[in-house]
């Protein structure tokens, strides 16, 4: 049997589901993460190379999309998303107390100041075993967060407690703990750093589109009141003429379109990242931990109503753009029929004065029959006053006796080419 033939990118296709492994790490450990939103010029891989570069690393390929493995004394975990790309740098826990700002050090100054791009986010993870005593993970909480906004949950069944006040500390980074159970193993720990890595930067990047939705808001409004105007105006039918509103409409449905074309890609990202939001959290399986709120919790007293007013924003902006089209096309249909009124109008002043064109060229006919008798009568006289002397009759009487038969004939001459004309 012949080999089938396999397509193209089949292997690249396969590989794909594999290219992105989890990273592994061991209780204790330190983790810095970075997400950077980048340039449009930039190049992702270059930014790689320059950062494994300056530790001696073998430089990525030029077409990756990710990156894993040692980077001088840490390991680096890289990926390139579509809008986004994220750095992880793994270490083994030093000296220095948790959440230290030089666990972000892993990442040198100057290769910071010269990224072509924006920080989206950037944390500090300590991982750490997990006491014996929860009280004594309370007590740690209690120095490393802020307790109004604290999120912590037992998750994947035991296997850690996690913790984190999605707050942005004097050092500038997000704070993530992580207590492990000794029977969680490598890979185990590197899911739940991951997951929690990817919770954060998704969340960040979703709140990108609420903000646009919170900056729109007063254009929105101002266009939502011109719409309103008009269309009471449109009601009343007073004001301005037909076509002055139509003009107004269409230029209010031009800039909702614009903002429906500035909105659709952001709007779109945001409903993509916040499902996967929530697809992280419930991947960690939570559990509650001494009475407090998990990170299911928390995201739905702080982060939904956020991506709540996103989604009424774009249905709004798709209400008020369907209702100004509605409101064009009624208007347009006004227009139109107005138009036609017009035009049925000048077709009956066309009609009347066809009438009156046709009463005047009959008059004119009429008035032309006694024109061409007057002188064909005169003619013919003419010819016949010789014979009045040898007739015995005057030249009145013989005009006379010529008018009839000359007016008659002049009439019938007339009416026949008017008949082959018409």
């Amino acid at each position: 049997m012949a080999p089938i033939k396999d397509h193209p990118q089949r292997l690249a296709l396969t590989g794909e589901m594999h290219a992105r492994p989890f990273p592994q790490l061991a209780a204790p450990s330190r983790v810095a993460f970075l997400a950077v939103k980048l340039a449009p010029t930039a190049v992702a891989q270059a930014e790689l190379n320059a950062l494994l570069s300056h530790y001696g690393a073998p430089r990525a390929d030029a077409e990756a999309t990710h990156y894993y493995g040692e980077m001088g004394r840490f390991t680096l975990k890289w990926e390139q998303h579509t809008e986004f790309v994220t750095y992880t740098v793994i270490a083994p826990a030093g000296r220095s107390a948790p959440f230290a700002a030089s666990d972000f050090n892993a990442f040198p100054e100057d290769w910071l100041s010269e990224i072509q791009g924006e920080r989206i986010t950037s944390a500090l993870l300590t991982v750490l075993p997990k006491p014996a005593i929860d009280e004594e993970i309370a007590d740690h909480l209690r120095d490393w967060f802020v307790p109004e906004s604290l999120a912590v949950a037992e998750v994947l069944d035991g296997a850690a407690v996690v913790a984190s006040d999605f707050r942005i500390d004097p050092a500038g980074h997000l704070r993530l703990a992580l207590f492990t159970d000794a029977a969680t193993g490598e890979r185990r720990i590197g899911r739940i750093v991951q997951r929690l890595c990817e919770i954060e930067t998704y969340k960040a990047m979703s709140m990108l589109g609420f903000m646009q939705a919170r900056s729109m808001a007063a254009a929105l409004n101002d266009l939502d009141a011109q719409l309103t105007t008009l269309m009471g105006a449109m009601r009343s039918g007073a004001g301005t003429a037909a076509e002055e509103t139509l003009h107004a409409l269409l230029d209010v449905s031009v800039a909702l379109e614009a903002l429906t074309a500035e909105t659709a890609y952001r709007f779109a990202a945001t409903g993509a990242y916040e499902a996967i939001v929530y697809e992280r959290i419930s991947a960690l399986r939570e559990a509650r931990f001494m009475g407090r709120q998990g990170f299911g919790e928390f995201m739905l007293r702080r982060y939904a109503p956020a991506m709540r007013t996103v989604k009424s924003t774009e249905t709004r902006l798709q209400t008020i753009a369907a209702r100004a089209l509605r409101a064009a096309d009624l208007l347009r249909t006004r227009v139109d029929v107005e138009r036609s009124a017009q035009n049925q109008a000048i077709l009956a002043s066309m009609d009347r004065r066809a009438d009156l064109q046709l009463r005047l060229q009959h008059t004119v006919e009429g008035l032309s029959v006694v024109a061409i008798s007057y002188y064909a009568v005169s003619l013919v006289g003419y010819l016949l006053y010789p014979l009045a002397e040898p007739l015995g009759v005057s030249k009145g009487l013989l005009t006379a006796v010529v008018t009839l038969p000359v007016v008659a004939g002049v009439w019938w001459t007339l009416r026949r080419l008017r008949r082959k004309i018409g």
